[in-house]
C-alpha cells in the first residue's frame, strides 16, 4: 500500500517549536518532490513550502520564511518540516504530498499525486 504518513502535531504555545515528520511507506521518495500544505476550518489550502527530490531546491511561502525549515532524508524515506516560532495563525491541518520530479526543483503550485492524511497543529496559550 503507497502512502505517506505525518507524526509530530500536537499542542504548542505561541513562540514554540514543534517538528513534523512525512514517513513514505510502499514506494521511495528518491525522484520525488516534497510539498507541506495546510489548511483550517474555513480557509483555503495553503503551500506552505516544497523540497526537491535531492534537497538542493527549497520554496517558502512568505508566511512562514525564516520560521520553517524543510529537510528530507531519502535513507530513510522521511522529510521533516521544523517550525520555529510558532504563531497562533500557523493553527491548522498540516499535509505532506510527494510528486514524482526528478530535476532539482519544486513547486507549491503543481498537482501532487500522494498525499498523507494531515496532522493537527495548534498554537495557543
Amino acid at each position: 500500500q503507497l502512502q505517506l504518513v505525518e507524526s509530530g502535531g500536537g499542542l504548542v504555545q505561541p513562540g514554540g517549536s514543534l517538528r513534523l515528520s512525512c514517513a513514505a511507506s510502499g514506494f521511495t521518495l528518491d525522484y520525488r518532490a516534497i510539498g507541506w500544505f495546510r489548511q483550517a476550518p474555513g480557509k483555503e489550502r495553503e503551500g506552505v513550502l516544497c523540497i526537491s527530490s535531492s534537497g538542493g531546491y527549497k520554496n517558502y511561502a512568505d508566511s512562514v520564511k525564516g520560521r520553517f525549515t524543510v529537510s528530507r532524508d531519502n535513507a530513510k524515506n522521511t522529510v521533516y518540516l521544523q517550525m520555529n516560532s510558532l504563531k497562533p495563525e500557523d493553527t491548522s491541518i498540516y499535509y505532506c504530498a510527494a510528486v514524482t520530479s526528478p530535476a532539482d526543483y519544486c513547486s507549491r503550485y503543481v498537482w501532487y499525486e500522494y498525499w498523507g492524511q494531515g496532522t493537527q497543529v495548534t498554537v495557543s496559550s
